[in-house]
């Protein structure tokens, strides 16, 4: 399987793919289930805690077909999820994803893979007449950010990012209140994420079996197997599969604040900052950090990890300060002064926001009506652009500007080439 070229995986799975499938009432045979006329056939790639997670939302509300992990148990492990969901055995399991993408039957896949896996998934999905589901951060560099955006929109198919702070309506209506002036002129948005952490450096260890390291790796530099690496505590925070937390964490509130901003297709034109980068041990993305981004009209966001100064006792949230007040919001909670602006009201010519109730509904809802999603590929890759060229201001050390339309920095050459990375073969964009 690593030797098909994508010439041949896509001849062997164009047919009976271009349009959604959704299988008939005598193909389930559980009783007490909903209605399977209108239930959209899925494949997941990556059953880890995220993964599972999506799984477990999706399996009653859609019709789960396939799994798809290179670890052996858990892969087993999400096979007997569904098929207890469905009371029988037909949940297929894969260690390559490109086998789950050649089933025609299999309508939305649903990506919840490291983030250096991401790429290839998806254009693959793609060009295979899939629509898709992906996890946030979108990809690790710009340029597998843009080769993403360009096969979703090739193929017209439906994408849903996974920044669900979308689909809730306390941020809903922290935009809302910035966008129809409900705060008068703004003045400074702040936000805060999770830093990220530093470790040792383990020594290697046999793959243990049951386990495609080398499919694990994928396009990311070849390293030595240790258990730490494929841990989600420690590949979220090494530079070879990320940035770290500052897209990991970052793009959630950065993504609110380009909704807010009605920025969602652009982003700062300058951008400066530090940060804390560990030289010792398996982790080496951005432990700390402190960035300054400056849009077009003047306004800067404050954008740091919670170590810096933080007048809230919580690891994440976002503040949009006006002339006339300010909202407060973050996972679960909404302030705001006056406190008035939370029971505001916006009349029928001012600004609505896409409103969504369920991620993982409005995704199935979309896939139905061939509508864009609440987090569609192009903005979600644009939220990830200002936390990957963020992580190249800092590593370079020196003031940034940056050109959205053209995403390219300005009279940079250097800070241009590390826009995008090798991969390791035989993997290529």
């Amino acid at each position: 399987m690593m030797r098909m070229t994508r010439r041949c995986f896509l001849s062997s799975a164009a047919a009976g793919v271009a349009a959604p499938y959704v299988i008939g009432s005598g193909a389930l045979g559980a009783a007490g289930r909903p209605a399977p006329s209108n239930r959209v056939t899925m494949g997941f790639i990556g059953i880890g805690g995220q993964g599972t997670g999506l799984l477990h939302s999706f399996v009653r509300s859609a019709q789960v077909l396939a799994v798809c992990d290179v670890d052996a148990k858990r892969r087993q492990g999400a096979k007997d999820v569904v098929d207890q969901a469905y009371g029988d055995k037909g949940c297929a399991g894969y260690s390559d994803f490109r086998a789950l993408l050649a089933r025609p039957d299999i309508d939305t896949v649903c990506i919840a893979t490291p983030d250096h896996n991401h790429v290839l998934p998806v254009i693959l999905a793609a060009k295979a007449g899939k629509d898709i589901y992906c996890e946030k951060p979108l990809s690790r560099t710009v340029a597998e950010g843009r080769a993403m955006c360009d096969a979703v929109q090739r193929y017209a198919r439906v994408f849903q990012h996974g920044t669900q702070q979308r689909s809730d309506q306390r941020f809903r209506h922290a935009c809302e209140l910035v966008r129809n002036g409900r705060l008068g002129k703004l003045r400074k948005v702040t936000l805060v994420v999770p830093g990220g952490r530093k470790s040792d450096s383990p020594p290697s260890q046999p793959v243990p079996d049951g386990l495609d390291y080398d499919m694990w790796l994928g396009p990311a530099p070849w390293a030595p197997y240790c258990p730490q690496r494929v841990q989600n505590g420690y590949w979220y925070h090494t530079y070879d599969y990320t940035v770290g937390f500052v897209s990991g964490w970052g793009v959630h509130h950065i993504d609110i604040v380009q909704w807010a901003l009605d920025a969602e297709l652009g982003g700062p034109t300058e951008l400066e900052g530090v940060g804390d980068y560990p030289q010792d041990g398996l982790c080496d993305a951005a432990a700390r950090w402190h960035m300054a981004l400056t849009y077009a009209d003047g306004l800067k966001v404050i954008f740091s990890d919670s170590s810096q100064d933080n007048p809230y006792a919580h690891s994440e949230w976002i503040r949009f300060e006006g002339s006339d007040g300010w909202v407060w919001v973050r996972r679960g909670e909404i302030q705001a002064s006056p406190p008035s602006l939370l029971r505001e009201k916006f009349g029928p010519h001012e600004v609505h926001l896409y409103d969504s109730r369920s991620h993982g509904g409005n995704l199935l809802d979309c896939v139905r009506s061939r509508r864009p999603t609440i987090a569609p590929i192009e903005i979600g890759h644009r939220s990830n652009t200002i936390c990957l060229i963020s992580d190249i201001a800092m590593r370079l050390g020196r003031k940034l500007k940056w050109d959205a339309r053209s995403e390219q920095f300005v009279g940079d050459d250097q800070a241009n080439r590390m826009l995008g990375r090798a991969m390791r073969a035989p993997w290529t964009l």
